[in-house]
């Protein structure tokens, strides 16, 4: 008996972030205002989203969040698949990336990120642990593989790797978690008393400039 439709989900610290994030945290909370927003979206009081201009900015706090996620998201892409070291080190990689600071009683809701093929959620600062809200602004990725399975008494509780319920993952200080960009995901309501400070990163790979996708 094997998995045959696994989904990859890699969690990896990023290095020097115990010094980093204070300073990074600092930046991203003096830069939340409207210049920065994403208008796209509806303005929510509880959540700050800004636009996908991250990477662009030259503070040296963004500097190395790039170059250390850029690094960590590509060791943990090129694990799971067949490329040889020598053809993944080939490819370009495109990222765009923004910032959310989920606040105390906000969210992110459910969404998948168009246009790339893995998606990176790098945590800068997050709240205590909440003991009697387990899922208290964590990251939900929905088990949806198997919505239209027929349910009956031998398969409604399948141990893992079968089984389909949902996944959780709560974010700590220091933490980027990586999985393929279609993988339905929330950020669930933060019932902490601190701010949840995210990063979060599309990512796609090229063969080159002739290789390249189309447009962001």
């Amino acid at each position: 008996m094997v998995p045959i439709f696994a989904i990859p989900f890699g969690v990896v610290s990023l290095r020097n972030a115990t010094d980093m994030n204070p300073r990074l945290a600092a930046l991203l909370s003096q830069r939340a205002t409207e210049q920065h927003r994403d208008t796209a979206v509806p303005r929510d009081p509880l959540c700050y989203r800004s636009r996908e201009e991250l990477f662009e900015w030259e503070a040296e706090e963004i500097r190395w969040l790039r170059g250390e996620l850029l690094a960590a998201a590509c060791t943990l892409v090129r694990s799971v698949n067949e490329c040889t070291e020598a053809e993944f080190d080939s490819l370009k990689v495109q990222a765009r990336a923004r910032f959310a600071i989920v606040r105390p009683n906000g969210c992110l809701p459910a969404a998948s990120a168009p246009m790339t093929s893995w998606y990176a959620v790098y945590c800068v600062a997050a709240p205590a642990n909440e003991p009697e809200r387990a899922d208290s602004a964590s990251l939900r990725l929905y088990g949806i593989r198997q919505g239209t399975m027929f349910k009956d008494a031998a398969n409604w509780r399948l141990r893992m790797p079968y089984a389909d319920s949902h996944y959780l993952w709560r974010p700590g200080a220091g933490e980027m978690a990586v999985f393929p960009a279609s993988v339905l995901h929330e950020i669930t309501l933060n019932r902490g008393q601190a701010d949840l400070v995210l990063v979060m990163t599309r990512l796609r790979f090229a063969h080159g400039a002739e290789g390249a996708p189309p447009s962001w």
